[in-house]
C-alpha cells in the first residue's frame, strides 16, 4: 500500500495501523524493538519526536520502508519574503 504523507500525526495513524495490521499489541512491537512498551505509545501519539534511525528501525521491524516521490507542486505565491516585508524588495531577504 502508498500513502501519501504531510504530517507528523499521519505517520502515528499509519505505524499503528501497520503494527495492528500484523497483529501485533503495542507490548510485542516493543520487544522485538528492544524498548519499552510506553516508547511506542509515545511514538503512536506524536511521530514528530521520532528520528530518523528510529523511523528506519520501527519501519524495518514492520516490514515496511519509504519511498520518496516528486510531485506536482502549484506555486501558492510567487512573492519572495523581502516583498512581503517591510521596507521589502532587499535581496537579502528573499527566499
Amino acid at each position: 500500500m502508498n500513502f501519501k504523507l504531510a504530517f507528523p500525526a499521519q505517520l502515528s495513524q499509519h505505524l499503528r495501523s501497520l503494527r495492528k495490521s500484523q497483529g501485533l499489541t503495542q507490548a510485542q512491537l516493543a520487544e522485538r524493538m528492544g524498548v519499552m512498551q510506553s516508547r511506542i505509545s509515545a511514538i503512536e501519539k506524536d511521530a514528530s519526536k521520532l528520528t530518523v534511525e528510529q523511523l528506519f528501525r520501527v519501519l524495518a521491524t514492520l516490514n515496511a520502508g519509504i519511498v520518496l516521490r516528486t510531485s506536482e507542486i502549484e506555486p501558492r505565491d510567487t512573492h519572495t519574503c523581502a516583498e512581503s516585508a517591510p521596507g521589502g524588495g532587499h535581496p537579502e531577504g528573499q527566499w
